[in-house]
């Protein structure tokens, strides 16, 4: 019996992916695709054989991962046979021996080509200092240039790994998660992809705030019972109206969900409770004739304005302009019988399946469709301008893999909106674009020689921002260059990358001679241009760079010294412990600061090989001096944090919503640590907290006396400016932890007359 136990798990493990492969096949059978059953089965039997024997973390079969992953392509995004075939085969080439060349021979060019495109590098692109992420990220854009099914699986992939990312340890989920955040869930928003967009979010912020997440997730399970209520309440004269009009249609609840709740949060700086517009409804409704479905739009919105007023402000007609990625709908704000304004989505059941699945569902709507996979359609104009705008960023050959991730963030930013030429040309352009961007959108020599811009017929400088429906016209001199201080002029990709181009191009001579000046230098006092000695000027000189470092020499804006010699000499050692843009815990208090400076017994962490990243960080009074505090965020005990090791193989400690930190995970993720506090209320922390509100007597008073008498906590300073009635103000605090601001916070919004209250670090 025993004997057998062994068997009896490997044929259940058997069963188990034969199941799952069924569902798989019962799914693409029952879809509108051309039943190209073969294909599918000859890559599944290929890849069950070449993972054979590979177990994922979690335990289970390796294979389960890549027919999930197909599962998510054909299910939930719509795809075709080479799309679940390439899901199918998505590891094949980096995990085992076989390479591209044997996909390629065995499932034709097309396969091999998106599994090359999915396939990790071990090459650099942007050189040695790069980080692995993004140039992986390269090279998926490359292909995805020439096939956009190569990050469509790539999102599936993703998806299914941000499912099952409870098997990984605390800093692969952080930078797995910080990853998916910057980069796979704005990608999914711009294909279209909105129910895989809101998954992937909701996901990524449940690992990096998990109490955070808990406690929305139970706040919205609290208040159901009251939303189901204004739902019913609120769609039954509108059920009514249209079942007299005969439309076919339904009214489904739209719930915001969690991780749009705790951003709302943040950036608004309001309670759950504050937050209105936890309920949309949505129309989804069959048009009689498909040709018409947008005059029935907003016939519907005619039939529900007579039940409820309309916000005047707030109808948005993404019908007549669908957005970049392709949705189409028509948003209207109304007032409900309960004082609440509910917004009203309404889309025919062609746009809704667009809204969800994205771009990859356009093909099922499409006349006389017989494309050879079914899956995506090449007259997308949309898209392919966007494609087109992705490659020339990546055409640009970008030094800095930080720079190339940002600009394709910048670039997949959803909001949009229209302005005209005075030709009356409709141009769509990121929401928050300056007249520089609209140069540079027409042609990159107007962008280059811009001078300034009528906006409506009048004169506006470079850096006005433009308005949906402006008019715009651009007025340019061939006397004008391009200047340094227009990167801070533009919000779009394409501006910021042709400008830095531009501005590279010019800079490159300055460079040269910069860097023959520090080569014949540092000849003369002995020194080697090395690496290692570059990176100690760079940082003696506050450089982020090399290429910043020889500009400054070429520019004469650094002139090298004795104290560069010191520096190579690494004489200034004492100094280096506070660089200037990187202290020690800053916020410790300054005497503490000068006491450690002079005995110098704190040494900071130096991670050396072997050293277990899988480990979290523990934070206490004791080892608190070992560990870098960056200000961008300012992390104080109780804020969720990570540790980052540093090119100097230190470790920084950031709060894991610092914005800083969302790039590390996305490029430096290799580097991500856990941390943890274990701090026990000895040590005092600056927090600063603004507050805003309607002035009166008495007002600083109270705010004072709640502070220091009920709560015992130490005011460092205070700044209140009031004007008109209207006061704000900050309060700088000395606090044990997180949990002492949030009880200041609370306390402070039941003061009389205080509207706002939110911490700022």
């Amino acid at each position: 019996m025993e004997s057998q136990l062994p068997k009896t798990k490997e044929e259940l493990e058997e069963q188990m992916v034969d199941d799952a492969f069924q569902h798989l096949k019962d799914t693409y059978l029952a879809s509108r695709h051309r039943k190209k059953i073969d294909i599918i089965n000859k890559t599944f039997n290929f890849a069950r054989q070449a993972h054979k024997g590979v177990k994922r973390l979690s335990g289970e079969p390796y294979i389960l991962h890549p027919i999930a992953v197909a599962q998510i392509a054909c299910e939930e995004m719509g795809l075709g046979s080479t799309s679940i075939s390439a899901a199918l085969l998505h590891d094949v080439v980096e995990d085992t021996d076989y390479t591209v060349e044997d996909i390629e021979n065995i499932f034709g060019a097309k396969i091999a080509q998106i599994v090359d495109g999915l396939t990790k590098i071990s090459g650099g692109i942007f050189g040695d200092h790069a980080s692995a992420q993004a140039e992986n990220f390269k090279k998926l854009l490359l292909t995805m240039s020439d096939d956009i099914r190569v990050i469509l699986i790539k999102i599936c992939d993703r998806l299914h790994n941000m499912r099952t990312l409870e098997s990984q340890p605390a800093n692969k989920q952080y930078k797995i998660a910080g990853e998916t955040l910057y980069i796979y869930a704005p990608l999914a928003n711009r294909l279209g992809l909105n129910k895989i967009k809101t998954e992937l979010e909701n996901l990524s912020f449940k690992f990096e705030h998990p109490e955070e997440y808990a406690n929305i997730t139970n706040k919205l399970n609290f208040t159901k019972e009251e939303r189901d209520k204004l739902f019913e309440e609120f769609t039954a004269p509108i059920r009514q109206a249209l079942d007299a009009a005969g439309v076919k249609y339904k009214i489904i609840a739209r719930v915001k969900s969690p991780y749009s709740i705790w951003n709302k949060m943040q950036t608004k700086h309001v309670t759950f409770e504050e937050i209105y517009d936890l309920l949309a409804v949505r129309i989804i409704f069959t048009p009689k004739v498909r040709e018409e479905e947008i005059n029935e739009c907003f016939k519907i919105y005619v039939a529900i304005s007579r039940i409820y007023k309309s916000h005047p402000d707030r109808l948005r007609d993404w019908l007549n302009h669908p957005k970049a990625n392709g949705y189409q709908a028509l948003h209207v704000t109304l007032m409900s019988k309960q004082g609440r304004w509910i917004e009203v989505q309404i889309r025919s059941d062609r746009m809704d399946e667009i809204a969800e699945q994205g771009f990859a569902a356009h093909w099922k709507y499409k006349e006389g469709n017989d494309s050879q996979d079914g899956d995506i359609q090449e007259d997308e104009v949309e898209l392919n301008n966007w494609l087109r705008t992705i490659k020339e960023i990546l055409d640009d050959p970008q030094p800095d893999a930080m720079d190339f991730l940002d600009a394709i963030k910048l670039n997949l930013f959803a909001s949009e909106i229209f302005v005209f030429t005075p030709k009356g040309e409709i141009k769509t352009m990121p929401a928050g674009s300056t007249a520089l961007d609209f140069a540079f959108q027409i042609h990159t020599f107007l962008g280059s020689h811009c001078i300034g811009a009528k906006v409506n017929h009048k004169l506006v400088p470079l850096s006005h921002k433009l308005q949906s429906g402006d008019q715009v016209e651009i007025l340019s001199s061939k006397a004008q260059h391009v200047q340094p201080s227009w990167i801070n002029f533009c919000s779009s990709a394409k501006a910021k990358a042709k400008i830095q181009a531009i501005l590279r191009r010019e800079n490159r001579e300055i460079q040269k001679k910069g860097e023959q000046i520090l080569t014949d230098w540092m000849k003369k006092n002995d020194f080697e241009l090395t690496t290692s000695n570059l990176d100690k000027l760079c940082e003696y000189h506050d450089m982020q760079k090399h290429d910043d470092l020889f500009l400054a020499i070429g520019e004469r804006t650094i002139l090298l010294g004795e104290k560069d010699i010191d520096k190579l000499n690494e004489k200034d050692k004492k100094s280096t412990s506070t660089s200037s843009w990187r202290k020690y815990v800053s916020f410790l208090g300054l005497d503490k600061k000068k006491k450690k400076d002079e005995d110098n017994t704190v040494e900071p962490v130096t991670v050396k090989e072997g050293f277990n990243k899988k480990k979290p960080c523990i934070i206490n009074e004791e080892h608190i001096g070992k560990y870098f505090f960056r200000d961008c965020c300012h992390p104080i005990p109780g804020d969720d944090i990570l540790g980052y090791i540093d090119n100097k193989n230190h470790i920084e400690i950031h709060k894991r919503n610092c914005p800083v930190a969302s790039r590390l995970k996305t490029s430096y993720g290799n580097r991500i640590l856990d941390a943890k506090w274990d701090m026990h209320r000895l040590m005092f922390f600056d927090a600063t907290v603004e507050i805003k509100g309607i002035d009166r007597k008495g007002m600083i008073f109270d705010v004072a006396k709640v502070i220091t008498d009920e709560l015992d906590i130490n005011i460092h300073r205070v700044t209140v400016t009031a004007d008109e009635g209207i006061f704000d103000g900050s309060i700088e605090l000395r606090v044990h932890d997180r949990s002492d601001v949030k009880l200041i916070m609370d306390r402070l919004k039941k003061v009389d007359g205080i509207q706002e209250v939110m911490r700022i670090n």
